[in-house]
């Protein structure tokens, strides 16, 4: 065995390498994780040059520079750090999906209250930023509950509707090049109604707005453009596609077996304005007898009743790490084909290794240097292959954070200019990252993994995901080998999105240990 001691800040543990180009990391902080392995670290194949050589730190998705310009030090989601990441999900094993979260009502007390033209309050996860918004169907509008809404809300008046209807009414989204970003809501031109309304601002104005948008006899020239009513455009798919308010509340009105049109407002503090907390919510609750749901609770009502993927074939798959079995999946909201690369048997569906990957053609096949997707690819594969079970999801559609790939393409030589990966996209109207993992899920799902260990260093694909009957039980760091090409790139990811490696892991400096053990030949006898 050969052994080599640094005394680095850095990583705080312990290397172990085997030969097979991967290796298994155990934290050795105050306790050993339950998991193994819990960190891996990929080789690229041939030689490695000096300068990317797996010994030297830098090249562990620690910091990339060295000079004293170098970026502020890694700034990450606290919880993805953890040991054990046990609150994340929402298991079946916890109980009936159907089972409301602790403080919040059912969804079926939601359901009755708006079939009995009342409010509901939704709240998104409570992981982040909280925002609950007042719900009702939009056909149940009065003057009284539009006043109710502007009093207690932000002062806009938002209704979520369903494509067709926007169509029908020929009402075009504001920005439509930012129709695939699935992090903001996408609004349409306002609108006020043009029959017996005056200025189009007063609550009588946009209830009668409101329910003329609601009216399946409404027609486009019912309508004055623009106005103080703004319609949202709802994601077919609802909450299983976007887990955001206008889905919610869209989803909620149809759940409810009415017509699927909503009236949604943000509530604010109406001290300072401020997007009101949780405490402000439940009180508002409270004072007026409102249901408060959140929408982590709708996904896993849905859930339960829904199956949005359907599997298609599958087959046995040679490949040049193992035998695997291939699993072909269609997608019943966009007909888009997935694949879930299937090791051993998953039997029980506990702690199994799962790689989420986004489809990366330039990285996976190419083996563009750019980025390190491809050898992430190729280092789950070899750990799902050693561990003898384990799943890759390979989601298509993905590509260039979901931006497509002509606009990847664009969006390097916007790199090559200067921008970093986040602004290129953003530059060319996208958002950061528009990927979104519920079918990932859901294929999880069917294949019968219940909790898994991630391998991942993105905390995107923690979110989203609560309510698909799946529980993370660790997280997997998947590091492999920086070069002179994507330093900046891993580099932007993870000082702006929060992507975590080796060097944000919290606790002491101490030092660590690097040891290489290679097999033995059994002849070979002990060294």
């Amino acid at each position: 065995m050969d052994r080599i001691i640094f005394q680095q800040s850095l990583l705080p543990q312990y290397f172990s390498f085997s030969p097979c180009k991967s290796v298994g990391l155990g934290i050795s902080r105050n306790k050993p994780w339950k998991l193994t392995p819990c960190w891996a670290v990929g080789l690229s194949s041939g030689n490695i040059s000096d300068d990317e050589n797996i010994f030297n730190i830098h090249n562990l998705n620690g910091s990339l520079f060295d000079d004293e310009s170098s970026p502020a030090p890694f700034k990450t989601l606290e919880a993805e750090i953890t040991q054990e990441t046990i609150d994340f999900f929402v298991s079946d094993a916890e109980g009936d999906p159907d089972r409301p979260s602790p403080g919040y009502a059912s969804i079926e007390q939601a359901l009755a209250a708006l079939r009995q033209k009342k409010f509901v309050i939704v709240v998104d996860d409570e992981n982040g930023d909280v925002e609950g918004n007042l719900v009702m169907a939009a056909s149940y509008v009065n003057t009284e509950r539009i006043a109710f809404i502007v009093k207690h809300g932000s002062g806009i008046v938002s209704v979520g509707m369903k494509g067709e209807d926007l169509e029908r009414l020929k009402l075009p989204l504001m920005s439509p090049e930012k129709e695939d970003d699935s992090s903001a809501p996408s609004f349409t031109i306002t609108v006020d109604a043009k029959v017996g309304t005056s200025a189009g601002v007063s609550a009588s104005d946009r209830a009668k707005t409101v329910l003329a948008l609601s009216s399946p006899q409404s027609r486009p020239e019912d309508f004055i453009r623009p106005g103080h009513v703004f319609p949202l455009k709802y994601r077919q798919g609802g909450v299983l596609r976007r887990a955001g308010h206008t889905e919610a509340s869209v989803d909620l009105v149809l759940q409810a077996g009415l017509h699927p049109v909503s009236v949604l407002s943000a509530v604010v503090d109406k001290e300072d304005g401020s997007m009101a907390s949780m405490d402000s919510l439940r009180k508002l609750a409270t004072d007026y007898s409102i249901p408060i749901v959140s929408i982590t609770d709708l996904i896993r009502y849905r859930r339960k009743r829904e199956k949005l993927v359907e599997r298609t074939a599958i087959s046995r798959l040679p490949t040049k790490w193992g035998s695997f079995q291939a699993h072909c999946y269609r997608s019943k909201l966009d007909g888009m084909e997935h694949i879930a690369i299937v090791k051993g048997e998953i039997g029980n569906g506990q702690d199994i290794l799962v790689r989420v990957h986004s489809e990366c053609l330039t990285g996976d096949i190419f083996g563009s240097r750019r980025c390190d997707c491809g050898n992430q690819l190729d280092l789950a594969m070899q750990l799902i292959e050693e561990a003898g079970q384990g799943v890759v999801v390979y989601l298509r559609g993905h590509e260039g954070r979901g931006i497509g790939l002509g606009h990847k393409l664009v969006a390097y030589n916007l790199q090559d200019e200067g921008h970093d990966t986040v602004e290129a996209n953003i530059e060319l109207g996208f958002a950061a990252d528009a990927r979104e993992y519920g079918i990932g899920a859901q294929i999880l799902h069917d294949i019968g993994v219940h909790t898994m260990r991630l391998m991942t260093n993105n905390p995107a694909k923690f979110t989203g995901l609560k309510g698909y009957g799946l529980a993370v039980v660790g997280r997997v760091p998947v590091m492999t080998p920086i070069t002179e090409d994507n330093k900046r790139y891993l580099e932007t990811k993870r000082t702006k999105m929060g992507h975590v490696y080796a060097s944000d892991l919290k606790g002491p400096s101490t030092d660590f240990t690097i040891s290489t053990t290679d097999k033995q030949d059994p002849s070979e006898g002990a060294q």
